[in-house]
């Protein structure tokens, strides 16, 4: 099966910051990345033929994905893993994390399952259970049942309070792949499909893929803390500011794998804060004294002279 993935590779480790611009530095050099190995890997390049076909097919499956991001997902209907009727939009109001799977699929699935589920562990950890959901979503309509689905989660040991398991219809599933970009097409093994995961914010608008079976904890957390914590929040507000204060606080630490609320760039940043007002008191101080001098050195050296009266005879 050619999986149309774009996995980072072992030799490609993020630095693991929190600097967003080393993140997308990152996540564009992985994706790039992700093409070669798909063009190195296809059968057209083992036989020794061209690839410019399979190229062309994965350039414009990136494409396609990658303009749904700000798009809108609609309301569909699914159906859980005990076959009760599910909204998409019931998980609006907070984050949303989709990942499109099919059962059948014996490599690429289950490592995007659990390795999604490791990041998942973090992000629960740095921003509670409640505070995002998780889709799995069977994209082959005929076979992906409830049950199936069902055996799906525990055969990879995914137990988790926010995340659900969904079967749907044909037309829902091709509607909701339509609106997230995401392209599979039947093949003699199973599917050609992207490997992908994908975050929706809380008004169900697509803020973010993540490419590739295998990913670090922080490309999922980053955009999921951009979300709840708001990049571009208000900070005219106590919980605004809060929230910002959280935002640029709460760090990846690579040597526990886990985020941690760092105090200290806190208090740098307010030490830095007061220094620089400090500075500019006196600066101000120092400048309005300076006028004043000049005030009194411009009066001493022009004094008023006295007008002359009248002296009659």
């Amino acid at each position: 099966m050619l999986s149309l993935s774009f996995p980072l590779g072992d030799g490609m480790k993020p630095g693991l910051t929190t600097n967003m611009n080393i993140l997308t530095t990152l996540r564009i050099t992985g994706v790039l990345f992700g093409l070669a190995l798909c063009t190195l890997n296809s059968p057209a390049v083992a036989t020794g033929t061209t690839t410019g076909t399979e190229t062309s097919k994965i350039d414009d499956a990136l494409a396609i994905s990658e303009a749904s991001i700000g798009s809108s997902i609609g309301r569909y209907g699914f159906q859980s893993t005990d076959s009760k009727a599910v909204q998409l939009s019931q998980f609006f109001g907070k984050p949303l994390v989709i990942s499109l799977i099919y059962t059948g699929c014996a490599d690429v699935c289950p490592m995007v399952s659990e390795n999604l589920a490791a990041a998942v562990d973090v992000a629960t950890d740095t921003f509670g259970k409640d505070a995002f959901n998780v889709v799995t979503i069977g994209f082959d309509s005929k076979n992906d049942t409830p049950g199936r689905m069902r055996s799906y989660a525990r055969s990879h040991g995914i137990d988790v309070t926010n995340w659900y398991f969904l079967s749907g219809s044909n037309h829902a599933i091709e509607q909701l792949a339509d609106d997230m970009g995401f392209i599979f097409t039947p093949s003699a093994k199973g599917f050609d499909h992207m490997t992908r995961t994908s975050v929706v914010d809380g008004d169900g608008v697509i803020y973010r893929h993540i490419y590739g079976e295998s990913f670090d904890a922080p490309q999922l957390v980053e955009p999921l803390k951009d979300i709840i914590f708001g990049r571009a929040g208000n900070v005219t507000s106590l919980d605004g500011m809060i929230n910002q204060i959280r935002l640029f606080c709460t760090i990846y630490d690579p040597a526990s794998g886990r985020y941690r609320f760092d105090y200290s760039i806190f208090i740098k940043s307010a030490a830095g804060l007061m220094v620089m007002g400090g500075t500019a008191f006196v600066l101000v101080r120092a400048l309005l004294a300076n006028r004043r001098t000049r005030r009194r050195i411009a009066s001493h050296s022009h004094p008023t002279r006295p007008s002359m009266g009248d002296h009659g005879a």
